[in-house]
């Protein structure tokens, strides 16, 4: 089972990211010290790190710099409230993989941590399906049949959500967090709009609306 390492001394975040890991399938811990960070990755059980700068005593762009400088070659996702174009290029400068911005959906997360893990093995696959459809989720296109469908990057998002998922009801509760984020508004009818969008994209018959529970992919046998 792959390790991911949580690095996040914010407990509703840390927790928010390990449940969703777990239910993809993911072994994830969580630290909120940087040093006891540095001495899990040590013991080389790991094999991605999902890391915040702004960790208490020791920070994150010296944990990151301390694992890069010990030759330690596992993927590093930084994940931080901080949003200068500086703090971006010093992240990536001191040898970080990726870098998110807070607040962040976390199928994105999970997008750029499979992207990750895929680019450490090579021969993991990378194309998503359900019945005609088809997601290459590295190169972000989708496919229906023979035929290429340009979608936004957000509609991509949720399209995966329920390839991962086909034939199961998704709550609109499920889908704003996992496509718009922990703190999008609950309130909001923004998952009933980009169902529509797809709809008119794959076809109306594509979504399946239960009444009074979400919304479920109908998979067409190839």
């Amino acid at each position: 089972m792959t390790r991911i390492l949580i690095v996040e001394d914010e407990d509703r975040i840390a927790s928010f990211v390990a449940k969703g890991l777990r239910a993809e399938g993911f072994s994830p811990d969580v630290v909120e010290d940087g040093h006891e960070a540095i001495e899990l990755v040590r013991t080389g059980r790991y094999d991605l790190v999902v890391l915040d700068l702004g960790l208490p005593g020791l920070d994150g762009f010296s944990v990151l710099r301390m694992i890069r400088s010990e030759r330690h070659e596992l993927p590093v996702i930084i994940l931080t409230a901080r949003e200068s174009i500086e703090d971006t290029v010093a992240g990536l400068s001191s040898g970080a993989d990726d870098y998110m911005r807070k607040p962040f959906a976390f199928d994105e997360l999970l997008a750029r941590i499979r992207l990750r893990l895929r680019a450490a093995d090579p021969q993991e696959a990378t194309v998503l399906r359900a019945g005609d459809i088809a997601l290459d989720v590295r190169t972000r296109r989708a496919h229906i049949g023979d035929t290429t469908v340009e979608l936004s990057s957000r509609e991509f998002t949720l399209l995966e959500v329920f390839v991962k998922h086909p034939d199961q009801v998704l709550s609109r509760a499920q889908l704003l967090s996992r496509v718009w984020g922990l703190d999008f508004d609950p309130g909001s009818n923004v998952v009933d709009v980009y169902v529509r969008y797809l709809r008119e994209k794959l076809g109306h018959e594509t979504f399946e609306t239960v009444r009074g529970a979400g919304y479920r992919l109908r998979v067409t046998k190839m």
